[in-house]
């Protein structure tokens, strides 16, 4: 319950704030940047303090790699399956992209900061021993700034529902990616719970391996933010491919990034008519996210 309380409390205050004014809303925004690598950093820290090293390594690495191939396998197996029983008729012709190798890099900046904190963590320094304190109240705030972020967007229940695309887009996202969290769960021998928590963070990996360090530990934790790092370099590099004729995959593997990280790729490949599916899908993933992790948690 406290893990429940700490992740839900915190985003719903967050959401009930009326914030409206620019400068705040930039500030917040800048403040959430620099949370989520001080986070990060201090979550490789945690990681360097674990019994048995080089085996947890590899238990993270094998982890993230079995949870993101069978949630990405069923995603696109239900997208698929969407957009040939409801095709996502449009005009548009794609536009020139910006550089996909430098999307991929602001996305690797985050592994440098989990890299840092781990190799600062191997000196063995005492007071990196507190960083699991000093995470969970840095994780509180950035909950709370993420709320406010969520209610700043302006999305109204109204405009939810009148998009259908978007969710019924959101809706086979998050149907097919916990049918492979369970899927993984079973392959790798975790409770269900685990793997539907792994499966909860929709590509949102710098929120999803912070929330999961400090539920399920630094091993699960750090699998998770590689498993939805992978999973969001890899829709980078296939949204050109597949938006001509897989809109609906496209959408639904940006995940909860669709309405801020990949909008500008989906808009300029899909046209501005993609943009307010890809708003509602975004805020409905980022909104069920933090509470799906936190009640699978639980």
């Amino acid at each position: 319950m406290y893990g429940l309380i700490i992740i839900l409390l915190p985003l719903i205050f967050g959401y009930l704030l009326p914030l409206r004014h620019t400068t705040l809303l930039h500030a917040v925004g800048r403040t959430l940047s620099a949370l989520v690598y001080i986070i990060l950093f201090f979550m490789g820290t945690s990681l360097a303090f674990l019994d048995n090293l080089s085996s947890n390594l590899l238990a993270i690495f094998h982890i993230a790699l079995v949870s993101m191939l069978s949630i990405l396998a069923c995603s696109l197996l239900a997208l698929w399956l969407l957009e040939r029983r409801w095709p996502w008729r449009h005009q548009h012709k794609p536009q020139a992209l910006p550089s996909r190798l430098h999307m991929a890099l602001e996305s690797l900046k985050l592994c440098g900061s989990v890299l840092a904190g781990f190799l600062l963590g191997l000196s063995q320094w005492a007071p990196l021993r507190h960083a699991s304190t000093i995470s969970e109240y840095a994780l509180m705030l950035m909950l709370l700034l993420v709320g406010i972020q969520l209610r700043s967007s302006g999305m109204t229940l109204r405009q939810i529902t009148i998009n259908r695309r978007g969710m019924l887009v959101a809706l086979v996202s998050l149907c097919s990616a916990l049918v492979g969290g369970v899927i993984a769960a079973l392959l790798l021998d975790l409770p269900l719970k685990t793997g539907l928590a792994l499966a909860s963070g929709f590509g949102w990996y710098s929120l999803s391996g912070i929330l999961m360090s400090e539920s399920f530990g630094p091993v699960i934790g750090s699998a998770a933010f590689f498993n939805d790092l992978l999973r969001e370099l890899i829709t980078i590099m296939l949204i050109p491919l597949l938006i001509t004729r897989q809109r609906s995959m496209t959408l639904g593997l940006s995940g909860a990034t669709s309405m801020d990280f990949t909008l500008p790729i989906l808009q300029r490949t899909g046209g501005m008519e993609i943009v307010p599916a890809a708003i509602v899908h975004g805020f409905i993933m980022s909104l069920l996210a933090p509470i799906l992790i936190a009640l699978f948690s639980a």
